[in-house]
Order: structure tokens, then sequence, then C-alpha cells
């Protein structure tokens, strides 16, 4: 058996599965890590399902010694993020390695990658964009991630930093106790908000579940605008993030705030469904489907991925209010813990009102960046 590492591009259905399957290999052992759906991981990789790939280009590359799969890796080019950014950066993500060597021979196989296509860096973990998975898990190892949220093995951040790379943003993630009141100057402050401007709050309409989609991408857009690294995800993008996560949605867990009858902000959860699959290894046979149906025995926290306000109304200060009449919603319901999460970690607007409303934060990842 060699120890050499020959790093080679995936090439056809086998290999495809190979990429896919090599995660849930590498991660058996670590009883925090829960293995999302096979067939999502399948689908978020085809570029057939997914419209992400209509504005990039990725190479999935696979690490070889000795006849077995011992890592795997993506290598990402997207036109939209370069549009946007003006910046000239590829990306890496879906990374997985057996050890150090392999960890080294995937990132230079990206590198070099990047470079015959003229790019100056790269960037990662980043699976395929910040709108999906993102951020390398660097504390909080001892916990659970919530649903679409990576988690690693420890030793991956000081492999990543080994090959040259350095810190370019850090993600927080914050848990909520459902059960324990809201101070009482947070919720105070929420009422005088919305009787001063009118606010009207209702919870999400999945009756109306296109048009909705259509008024939370608008909001979710215009509120992330100027956040580093942020992409608006196309139409198609934003309708197949949210026709995935519609069966598990729970009107209880959002919050809509109108003012004369306009959609102004907005609190988006979602039950946490790994609770549901933990122990599946991915499969809906024989297991999977039978806890998802009856996921409702299964699931006591939810976490909260999309918080935003419409940059006309963001002066109002409405982030407490949201947080409050979320928070009410919520008691009485099987629920009692909340993650925020990702938040960045210079974002004031959404830190400081959830360290004031009582959450801690529990958990940090981690995008790097390499100049080549």
């Amino acid at each position: 058996m060699t120890d050499s590492v020959d790093i080679r591009a995936v090439q056809g259905r086998g290999d495809r599965r190979r990429f896919v399957d090599y995660m849930y290999e590498r991660n058996a052992g670590d009883p925090h890590w829960v293995a999302p759906l096979r067939i999502s991981e399948r689908e978020r990789l085809d570029p057939k399902k997914n419209p992400f790939f209509a504005h990039a280009e990725v190479a999935l590359l696979l690490a070889w010694r000795g006849g077995r799969v011992v890592g795997r890796i993506a290598a990402i080019d997207d036109r939209l993020h370069r549009a946007t950014h003006g910046d000239n950066v590829a990306m890496f993500g879906f990374f997985e390695a057996e050890d150090a060597g392999v960890s080294r021979a995937l990132l230079a196989a990206v590198e070099a990658w990047a470079r015959t296509r003229g790019r100056t860096a790269v960037r990662g973990p980043i699976s395929p964009s910040l709108n999906e998975m993102c951020g390398l898990l660097v504390d909080g190892f001892n916990t659970d991630p919530m649903l679409l949220m990576p988690h690693n093995p420890p030793e991956y951040g000081t492999q990543i930093e080994a090959a040259g790379y350095a810190k370019v943003k850090d993600l927080y993630a914050w848990l909520h106790v459902l059960q324990r009141d809201l101070p009482p100057v947070f919720v105070r402050a929420a009422r005088r908000l919305r009787a001063k401007h009118r606010v009207t709050i209702r919870p999400l309409n999945l009756k109306e579940f296109t048009r909705e989609v259509e008024r939370l991408r608008a909001i979710y857009c215009t509120a992330w605008e100027r956040n580093w690294g942020f992409v608006p995800p196309t139409d198609a993008e934003f309708r197949r993030i949210a026709s995935e996560l519609k069966p598990i949605f729970d009107p209880r867990c959002t919050v809509c705030a109108e003012v004369d009858g306009e959609m102004v902000a907005c609190l988006v959860s979602v039950p946490d469904i790994n609770q549901a699959l933990k122990g599946t290894n991915g499969k809906l046979f024989p297991l999977g489907l039978w806890r998802l149906l009856r996921r409702k025995h299964y699931i006591s926290q939810v976490r909260l991925l999309l918080l935003g306000i419409d940059e006309r109304h963001r002066g109002l200060g409405l982030y407490p209010l949201l947080i409050t009449e979320w928070h009410q919603q919520l008691q009485g319901t099987p629920y009692v813990r909340a993650e925020f999460s990702w938040v960045l970690e210079d974002n004031r607007d959404i830190n400081q009102p959830a360290e004031a409303g009582g959450a801690q934060r529990y958990k940090t990842y981690r995008i790097y960046e390499k100049t080549l």
C-alpha cells in the first residue's frame, strides 16, 4: 500500500456516489454528527436539480490512496459572486479528509484549478454558497448540529491553517431557551415599537406559499445585500430551498410584520429535523421515513434561519419586536430551544438583540481564505 495521495476528478455516476458516501464514512464515528438525507445531498450536487450550477462551474474531486477514497472536495467558481463583489476568488466546499496529508493534497488541487481560471484567492469551506451550508466548526463540538448547519472533526481547522489559510470571517450560532422569559425591558421596547409604528403581526401563510416565498426573498435580498460575501439567490435557488423546507414548516415558528398591508420584516425558523434524522445514516428506509412521519414526537428545538427587515424600514428598530412575538408564539409548543444561525461576527443588528434577549453564543464557524 502506498502513502501517496492521488486526486482525481469525479467521472460518472459511480464517482458521484463515492463523493456523497465518503462524508458518511468519514463522520460515522462522531457521536454528534447527524447524517443528512442522502437523497438531498445527491440533489445538492446535481446540476439538473440545483440551480446554483446555472451561474457557477464546480469541479468535484476525490482523493484516493491505496485503491480507496480518503477524501473529497469541490472547487467552485461562482460567476454571480464575482459579478456581485468584483473580487477574483474561487471557493472550496464539501471538504472531508482522512488526515493532514489528504487535506494538503485536496486544497492544493483546488488552488491549482483556481489558478488555471485566473483566480487570485481561494475561500472556504462554502458548500456551495453562503445561501446554503458554509463555515468550518471551530468550537462547540460537544453538541449536535441543527438542520443545514455543518459539523466536522476538530482537526480540520488545524489542517486548513497548515495549508496556508487564515480566517477571513467568523459566523456565530446563538442558543436561546424558549421556556425562559425575555428580559422585561426587551418586551416593553417591543410593545412600544408595535404601537408606535402600527405594525401588524401574523404567521407565514402556507396556503399562499408561492406568494409568501416571493415576499420572503424580497426581504431577504434587501436585508442582506450589504452583508459580507452575500450573493442574492436567484428566484430558482430560493424556490428550491423553500420547497425543500416546506414539508417541515410550522407556521407557529414564523413571524411576518406588515405596515399598511405590506410585509416589511420577517422571522422564519424551522423545526430541527436533525433530531428525527439522527441514527438513520441519511437513509429513508427503514427508520428515516418512520421518524420523519412522527417528527412531532422527536423535535424539541428550532433553527432560526431568516431574520430580516426591509431596508426602507430598518430604522424602525423592529428586531426586538420580531423576537418577542416569535418567542410568545412558541410558548406552549413542544419547542424548548432555538438556535439563531448563522450570524456574521460583526452583525450588531442581530448579535446585540440576541444577547440582550438572553441567548448564549455557543458555536463558531470559520471561513478561511488564502491568497494565491
